[in-house]
């Protein structure tokens, strides 16, 4: 891998910079209709409950529990509620996210309009309706513009979050970067997104100031600022000087239920776009690279969709909005087919293949060559202290140490076989994202982590992993899988054939190590290139 050409700073920001039309156009275009139809929604409910005491403290207190629901816990049950993927969940997590500073200053606005003006308007004979239109809207319209305000700047940092459930925004750049350790990126990302907020909320504090003091130029400057913002932002990738350049492989498309379920299966397979999936983490990232550029050497047109979730990722395989992505037999085994006790390696591979043939179509193409299990790692003078080199004598120290895992592990039932199984009980238990969860292990933050066996910094950090005696973790090795449509395309099958055992375990570790070394790393793309460099090519 030394013979790759290191990244420049330069180089490193320019590719990331490259990208910015195309996510920041897919912002602005989820937040600008998910904010818009937030007031669309938001006034007129508001107005209607308004001068209804029940009904007003009913409508705050739904939007208000709507509130109290994580982002992106929201967005992820948006997913099956409405069994799509990408634009629609994260509209409608958007939307109800906007509609509390709505809902709450509409309602509050019209309430607070001076009892004497409502009761001379009904003495100059004004209808509900003329009186609501001529007299309390506008006195209550600072106020809504001031909700309105709170709402967008919200919508524009929550959309960040759209990126686990398939929706393309600058929140690609942030959980892209944090994964990859690429600062870079996760500073374009985090920038833009500011900017792109504090922009909105100064044009939208002139319009409220300026409605406060009748004055019309105001007014119009701040809408259209806003219009010019919103326009050019959602217009960017088509006056990119580097738009007309840019590869058809990208990690920021959308997946759109409608437009894929319009493809023909099997007549379109051969020109059609092959999606590739990735998951949230620098493997899934680096192979993704890998079967996009295996296709792309055999002439097919790909989109990439990164940091997916893991069930997002799956749900969309079998749904046919991504074609290929990499996954993994344990995860099968326990997550989606709900099995116990774990089998040997083969008997895993084979009943995990013929279920997901049997139940949804999908076709296993066949392990890639290496296992990426989960394990439990500590740092190698700390476990040598205690003498503790395999789970069950871990057990006896436990309650002493302080435990660091990933979101994923403590809900998977092999963390309760675990647990069962050697009577596992630690201190503490932390959850981390996984670029910081060897970081929190290596300063003695955790005494010990849940690693993935074919990381990287396993060696790097010169941990240790402690054996599983008695196979409580079921067999994780990584398998390409294909969706229903791919399954039938020839050119895809024999695009990736090459890839079924090519790749062991020291090499994807390798791999991994480079994108995610504090050092002279690389890209994901890279580290791809360089794993090709002994995959057979094959006939595609």
């Amino acid at each position: 891998m030394d013979r790759s050409p290191q990244q420049t700073t330069a180089g490193i920001w320019s590719r990331e910079l490259a990208e910015l039309p195309t996510l920041l156009s897919a912002h602005v275009r989820i937040s600008a209709l998910a904010a818009a139809l937030a007031v669309l929604i938001g006034v007129p409910a508001a107005v209607l409950v308004a001068r209804r005491p029940r009904w007003r403290a009913a409508v705050l207190g739904v939007v208000g529990v709507v509130q109290t629901i994580p982002g992106l816990a929201l967005l992820a049950l948006m997913v099956p509620l409405l069994g799509a993927f990408g634009f629609w969940p994260a509209l409608s997590a958007l939307v109800l996210y906007a509609l509390l500073p709505i809902v709450r200053n509409t309602v509050t606005g019209i309430g607070g309009v001076d009892a004497a003006v409502l009761e001379a308007a009904d003495g100059m004979g004004m209808t509900p309706g003329q009186r609501l239109l001529g007299v309390e809207l506008p006195l209550a319209l600072p106020v809504i513009v001031a909700g309105v305000r709170t709402a967008v700047v919200w919508t524009v940092g929550m959309a960040t979050l759209g990126t686990p459930v398939g929706q393309p925004s600058l929140g690609s750049y942030i959980f892209g970067g944090l994964q990859t350790r690429n600062t870079a990126a996760v500073l374009v990302g985090c920038a833009a997104a500011a900017l792109l907020a504090i922009v909105l909320d100064a044009l939208l504090a002139l319009l409220d100031a300026s409605l406060g003091r009748r004055r019309r130029s105001g007014v119009w400057l701040s809408l259209g600022g806003v219009l010019a913002v919103v326009g050019g932002a959602w217009l960017a990738p088509f006056f990119a000087s580097t738009a007309a350049a840019r590869p058809v492989t990208t990690a920021t498309s959308a997946i759109n239920p409608a437009r894929e379920a319009a493809r023909e299966p099997a007549a379109a397979a051969e020109s059609a776009v092959v999606h590739v999936g990735a998951k949230t983490f620098t493997e899934q990232y680096i192979l993704a690279s890998v079967i996009a550029q295996r296709l792309g050497a055999a002439g097919q047109r790909t989109e990439r969709h990164e940091s997916l979730g893991s069930t997002v990722a799956f749900d969309a395989l079998r749904s046919g909005d991504i074609d290929v992505y990499v996954e993994y037999t344990g995860t099968i085994w326990s997550s989606y087919m709900q099995r116990g006790a774990p089998e040997s390696s083969w008997r895993t591979l084979a009943s995990t293949s013929a279920w997901l043939a049997e139940r949804h179509g999908i076709r296993l193409l066949g392990p890639l060559g290496f296992e990426n299990a989960y394990c439990l790692a500590m740092r190698r003078e700390r476990a040598e202290a205690l003498g503790v080199r395999d789970l069950r004598a871990l057990a006896s120290h436990a309650s002493e140490l302080a435990f660091g895992t990933d979101y994923e592990l403590l809900k998977r039932p092999e963390w309760t076989r675990l647990t069962e199984t050697y009577g596992l009980s630690f201190s503490r238990t932390v959850t981390y994202d996984p670029s910081f969860m060897y970081s929190a292990l290596a300063s003695g933050d955790v005494d010990v982590i849940s690693a993935f066996s074919s990381d990287g910094r396993i060696d790097s950090l010169g941990l240790v992993v402690l054996d599983d005696p008695a196979q409580a973790f079921p067999p994780y090795d990584a398998v390409l899988l294909l969706s229903p449509r791919a399954a039938e395309s020839d050119a895809i099958v024999g695009a990736l054939a090459p890839l079924v055992g090519s790749i062991p375990v020291e090499r994807m570790r390798r791999a991994n190590e480079i994108v995610d070394r504090s050092e002279g790393r690389q890209t994901p793309e890279q580290a791809a290139h360089w794993l090709l460099e002994n995959v057979p090519n094959g006939e595609p």
